[in-house]
């Protein structure tokens, strides 16, 4: 197998057509979840008759590892393991320790908690290094009719105090605010988390995918989002932590901690992103917005060499030109674009 850093790409990687290196990967590792959110896979569409993928058809963890190592040839630096939900893939740990041995690599990986209490720990030990956990209200009938799998906000509460005692920090969670469901929860939310030494950022609402009846009625906007918590708990602005940094910061004046905004519907976020991402099944999407993938299973299944799969990404990246959120319309929302279930968000 070629040695991945021996390359053409190693002094800095390709370029998409707008100048933007390729520096994230997002990998989903399945497209299964115990959740039902009613943002990303409503209970209506994928109910107890919907078709997972089988298991033949996932990448495997060695398949997962190759492509991870044939990715930071290209100058990737992060890694992001998704799903689905992603503690859902038996032996996921095991996953982590491939991956952690890749020198350099910055390693984390998004949940929605349920299974973190019992799992935080082993994958630690596995070399992950730090963890996002999604919640999204703090009221637990709120909760459980978001998830709508019934599952109580204390389990949640639970797996990200096992992260903490485990060493995944800076521990991040994650509220999507939807409008007429969980608005009221920003103060209790921002309340909870402030002077813990977690980061609590707050997500409008995104038209990702087709099945969760978008609409931009249903968007809190970051705008709104920051004055409400602004008028009990000042806030100013913070520069971001590195180019390309989705979520826009803000800290606390009195210097308790910092927030962050991810402003996905009402500004354009796109212009710095570093990312793509690989689904379940092996198909690469340059944009989370993306109605089509590329086909990397068959390169791996099929003999390519690390060189030739090297080749292969970065032309798709060098023809990139994806700008969804700077081009957003009414008519754009409405593409029947890849669920965030399948792709991770």
């Amino acid at each position: 197998m070629d040695a991945p850093q021996d390359t053409k790409y190693a002094q800095g990687g390709p370029r998409d057509r707008l100048g933007r290196p390729l520096r994230d990967l997002r990998i989903s590792v399945t497209d299964r979840c115990n959740f039902r959110c009613v943002y990303c896979m409503p209970k209506e569409v994928f109910g107890a008759d919907y078709q997972f993928l089988e298991r033949k058809a996932l990448l495997t963890f060695e398949e997962i590892s190759r492509i991870a190592r044939i990715f930071t040839g290209l100058g990737v630096e992060k890694i992001r393991l998704t799903g689905g939900e992603p503690l859902v893939r038996r032996n996921l740990e095991q996953l982590v320790g491939l991956l952690a041995g890749i020198p350099g690599l910055d390693l984390t990986l998004t949940t929605n908690g349920s299974l973190l209490e019992r799992k935080a720990a082993a994958l630690r030990q596995a070399g992950l290094k730090r963890i996002t956990i999604s919640l999204d209200a703090l009221d637990d009938a709120t909760f459980k009719r978001m998830n709508d799998v019934d599952f109580p906000v204390s389990r949640v509460l639970a797996g990200i105090e096992a992260a903490a005692a485990a060493g995944l920090t800076p521990v991040k969670i994650n509220m999507v605010v939807k409008r007429g469901e969980n608005e009221a929860d920003i103060l209790p939310m921002a309340r909870f988390f402030r002077g813990t030494g977690h980061i609590l950022r707050f997500i409008e609402y995104m038209d990702v995918g087709h099945t969760n009846g978008w609409r931009m009625h249903d968007v809190v906007t970051a705008r709104e989002i920051v004055a409400t918590i602004a008028r009990e708990m000042p806030l100013e602005p913070a520069d971001p932590n590195y180019q390309g940094e989705v979520a826009e910061r803000w800290r606390y004046r009195d210097g308790s901690g910092e927030i962050g905004i991810i402003a996905s519907v009402t500004q354009a976020f796109c212009r710095d992103c570093t990312r793509v991402r690989l689904s379940t099944e092996g198909k690469l999407f340059t944009c989370l917005f993306a109605t089509a993938g590329h086909d990397l299973r068959a390169l791996l299944r099929g003999g390519a060499s690390d060189t030739e799969i090297r080749d292969a990404v970065a032309a798709i990246w060098a023809r990139r030109a994806d700008r969804y959120s700077e081009i957003r319309t009414e008519q754009t929302a409405k593409l029947e674009k890849i669920e965030m279930s399948y792709i991770g968000g």
